[in-house]
């Protein structure tokens, strides 16, 4: 099974990414890059990064397909597609995800937004043409995946939800929860904001803006919702 599986790690560079989402950094999607990668590597699976250097096509969902194809046609019958906009994102997800496609043709890790932040299918699976009809980068994602599995017999496996990056909130949400998550990247969160010793609540820093556009570039498109 190891033989024949990859990680496709679907992400811009942080220069690219500082282009989409304001609200981050380009030094936070340094850290964020560099931990995907690491958590990739730590798999001991193959894996392939698809930036905006050798992605093709003209919308996500051309881009995506199109990588997800490429991986196919080197001899893979099985790809695990991630981003990387997920601190907490580990390597036991990506092994996991390994060992259920051994007895499902289909495996989402959910975002709480709607979309996932990892997907993994077998080639038998894979329709491109369906993929390029998908809702991609909306809250219908997963419910319209599930919807097509169930219409085709195939079996899909959900994983754990995680909170991506794609709004302040997510920010806060992922600061204040109870997973772990890499210190350097937690210590860049927490410098968007300030703490209210009032009501220990984090609250966005008012200097930020100028903060970011001093120190940080800005942030990250939305890689899977």
């Amino acid at each position: 099974m190891r033989n024949n599986t990859a990680i496709l790690i679907f992400a811009n560079s942080a220069e690219k990414e500082a282009e989409k989402k304001s609200f981050l950094s380009k030094e936070v999607f340094s850290k964020l890059n560099a931990h995907t990668l690491k958590t990739a590597k730590k798999s001991g699976l193959p894996y392939f990064l698809f930036t905006e250097k050798n992605q093709v096509g003209g919308t996500f969902a051309e881009r995506f397909s199109n990588a997800i194809e490429t991986l196919f046609t080197k001899g893979f019958s099985n790809i695990i597609a991630i981003g990387n906009d997920t601190p907490h994102l580990k390597t036991h997800h990506l092994i996991n995800t390994l060992q259920q496609l051994e007895k499902n043709q289909l495996v989402l890790g959910p975002s709480k937004d709607g979309g996932f932040y990892l997907m993994g299918i077998q080639k038998e699976s894979f329709n491109k043409k369906t993929f390029l009809n998908l809702p991609w980068q909306t809250r219908f994602l997963n419910s319209c995946i599930a919807k097509i599995s169930s219409s085709k017999n195939l079996k899909i496996k959900f994983l754990e939800i995680l909170n991506d990056l794609d709004s302040e909130e997510d920010i806060k949400k992922i600061i204040y929860s109870f997973k772990t998550l890499s210190a350097s990247i937690l210590k860049l969160l927490k410098a968007l904001f300030f703490i209210d010793k009032k009501t220990n609540v984090y609250q966005k820093n008012s200097f930020n803006n100028t903060f970011t556009s001093l120190y940080f570039n800005k942030g990250s498109p939305l890689i899977f919702a």
